[in-house]
């Protein structure tokens, strides 16, 4: 059998160890020696981007915060429903992911090099430093970030989700704007996550997806939270 080619390593800020790992034609990114994502399975990233720009697919001008780049499969879904004029903000806090998105050997053609299209900004930083500085900005933010609510990769993606988090994505959406949230975490997490979006006064839609979509695969969770307006 054809062993695994390890293509990569990097640190995150708290130390974990990101591999980049290659066998025949799956790519794979392991935190920690635990499997992360992989180029097989990621029919749960492009179901996120279609619950999130589904009001913004209608705008003449929409304006997208996508909150974890990974292999770029949430990316390429947004871009390819969304209109020519709609700007997508990235926000990425590991260097080398994007540096393995960029490069054309690794992981870019993917999902068709996601990171040169026009309408696409990549920003090298926390998605929270984004919401924050970015109030009444957007009229959606996908947050594809580590496992969900519960972290894997970082523990500082875990105050995403807290009332604080929840205040700053909610702070950063247009009236009527939607969050849409990734989630691999059990249920009773998932549940207290979707208590808080109610209680910021978010309206909440929960859904069990495959991450192959048209061949199964494991369950993964999108949620999907309106901001002033009930979700389709």
């Amino acid at each position: 059998m054809k062993p695994w080619e390890v293509l990569g390593r990097t640190r995150t800020a708290d130390g974990t160890e990101l591999t980049l790992t290659r066998h025949t034609t799956e790519y794979v990114i392991l935190a920690n020696g635990q499997r992360l994502m992989s180029s097989r399975t990621h029919g749960s990233e492009e179901a996120l981007a279609l619950i999130g720009c589904h009001r913004a697919r209608t705008l003449t001008r929409p304006r997208v915060l996508i909150g974890g780049l990974g292999m770029g499969f949430t990316l390429r879904a947004a871009l390819d429903i969304l209109p020519p004029a709609a700007h997508i903000l990235v926000a990425e806090l590991v260097p080398a992911v994007i540096e393995w998105n960029r490069n054309r050997g690794l992981l870019g053609a993917l999902a068709q090099h996601p990171l040169e299209d026009p309408r696409v900004r990549i920003e090298e930083g926390d998605v929270a430093a984004a919401m924050r500085s970015g109030r009444g900005r957007f009229d959606a933010v996908l947050l594809d970030v580590d496992n969900g609510p519960i972290a894997l990769t970082a523990s500082s993606h875990a105050g995403l989700y807290n009332g604080r988090g929840v205040a700053a994505a909610r702070a950063a959406l247009k009236p009527g704007g939607v969050l849409a949230v990734w989630s691999a975490s059990a249920a009773n997490e998932d549940h207290r996550f979707e208590q808080r979006l109610r209680d910021a006064g978010f309206s909440v839609q929960r859904e069990r997806v495959r991450s192959r979509l048209s061949k199964g695969g494991a369950r993964h969770t999108r949620i999907g939270a309106h901001h002033g307006a009930d979700l389709p």
